[in-house]
């Protein structure tokens, strides 16, 4: 697999960062990261739909989530979202509670079996839509960072 990823205005927001407190850093982040988490799971929901059964009650779309990796940032400090499907790898008495039920057979699906050929709906989603991603970070942090810089100007302290 080969992906290619560019990236413009990194420099300029290298440099506004450089101006910021360690606090402020990290709230913009965290909310531009999940935006961009965000737009990775949407494209997973799009290749979802195109595989998912509508006749049977479970719903892979509804259990794809984002959630915050707290132990990447405690292990190294950096900002890290997870995208995965609702509900682990087997089937239990509370997924049935999930928005989409009980959707443990989604690993069987992408991944396929020994039987069944893998029908890949995360991957091409997350190679597709990682540009995109790294586009929505960028312009998010930017417009957080500036948000901090003029509410400091404001304040007359450092933001």
């Amino acid at each position: 697999m080969d992906i290619q990823i560019e990236t413009h205005g990194l420099e300029q927001l290298t440099a506004r960062l450089q101006t910021l407190r360690h606090e402020t850093r990290y709230k913009g982040g965290r909310t531009a990261g999940r935006k961009a988490a965000n737009v990775m799971a949407d494209a997973a929901s799009l290749k979802a739909a195109q595989i998912d059964d509508p006749k049977t009650a479970e719903n892979i779309i509804k259990n794809i989530v984002v959630r915050w990796n707290g132990k990447q940032f405690k292990k190294t400090g950096d900002l890290s979202f997870r995208i995965g499907i609702r509900g682990g790898a087997r089937t239990k008495k509370e997924n049935d509670m999930n928005p989409g039920k009980d959707t443990w057979y989604w690993r069987l699906v992408e991944f396929g079996t020994i039987k069944t050929r893998a029908k890949p709906f995360m991957r091409p989603a997350m190679q597709e839509s990682t540009q995109e991603a790294i586009d929505t970070f960028i312009s998010e942090y930017q417009k957080a960072i500036d948000r901090a810089i003029k509410r400091a100007q404001k304040n007359g302290g450092t933001a």
